[in-house]
């Protein structure tokens, strides 16, 4: 799966379910997430969309064990910020890992408009 696709997931899937007031936003998210799982982990990725207690979730599962770092970039850097707008843009994010050392990088957005 690229960026791009994963946009395109989280594009359809929130239109369908009637919360196109998210998909900029969550669209963004899933960019900068895939884009970090390509780019640091180098594995095959999965994208979910879940909804539960009035909160939409990402997660963007891939193979790596390493946990994501958020950087301080300075001005000039033309990478570095996509964990600071993960961080800007959802209501809360995190990590885990399941039993087979799968990592997911999630971010919530509250569901109402």
């Amino acid at each position: 799966m690229s960026a791009a696709l994963a946009r395109d997931f989280v594009c359809l899937h929130l239109v369908a379910h009637h919360l196109s007031h998210l998909v900029e936003d969550v669209r963004l998210v899933a960019s900068e997430l895939a884009t970090n799982a390509v780019t640091h982990a180098q594995t095959s990725f999965r994208v979910t969309l879940s909804s539960s207690n009035g909160s939409v979730l990402l997660a963007i599962q891939d193979a790596s064990t390493a946990a994501p770092v958020m950087s301080a970039p300075s001005v000039m850097d033309m990478r570095g910020r996509g964990l600071m707008i993960v961080e800007l843009l959802s209501q809360e994010w995190g990590t885990r890992t399941d039993g087979h050392g799968f990592k997911s990088v999630w971010a919530s957005f509250p569901s109402g408009p």
